[in-house]
């Protein structure tokens, strides 16, 4: 059985509250080889608990170069030409919040995920088959007890 492997980093990134106000947070980037084919990302927002999203580690890759993402994650680079800034929007009904990082650190994070598995090879991971049911039941719990 293949030990549980992760990969961590810190980024900053601009919470965009509106066209006039914003502030930097600090977000935990985290990938496991437990769950190959998410990132999570933890916002760690003043005055509250930290709030987690996971989501697709290919969204996040997609989302670097062009827009993506439907639904509750959307991810666009703020200028397809310079590949400075990305723009990543989540949201909850009709609760929306709006993020704004540099590319750099995540592309170092993406890089850093694809050593310890490179994109495609998620499915060869030996206890994922095994763990799959217990991870989807584990999501769709936390979906139910957040809803």
């Amino acid at each position: 059985m293949r030990e549980r492997e992760s990969v961590q980093a810190e980024v900053m990134m601009s919470f965009l509250v509106s066209e006039e106000l914003s502030f930097r947070i600090p977000v935990e980037l985290r990938y496991e080889t437990a769950d190959p084919y998410a990132v999570r990302l933890t916002f760690h927002l003043p005055g509250d608990a930290p709030v987690t999203w996971a989501f697709g580690r290919e969204l996040l890759i997609d989302g670097v170069g062009r827009a993506c993402g439907d639904g509750d994650v959307r991810i666009a680079p703020t200028d397809p030409e310079l590949l400075e800034e990305v723009l990543i929007r989540l949201q909850v009904g009709s609760d929306q919040a709006l993020f704004r990082v540099g590319i750099p650190p995540l592309l170092a994070f993406l890089d850093r995920t694809d050593k310890l598995v490179p994109l495609g090879q998620e499915r060869a991971l030996a206890d994922f088959e095994t763990h799959l049911d217990e991870a989807l039941d584990r999501i769709l719990a936390e979906e139910q007890s957040a809803g």
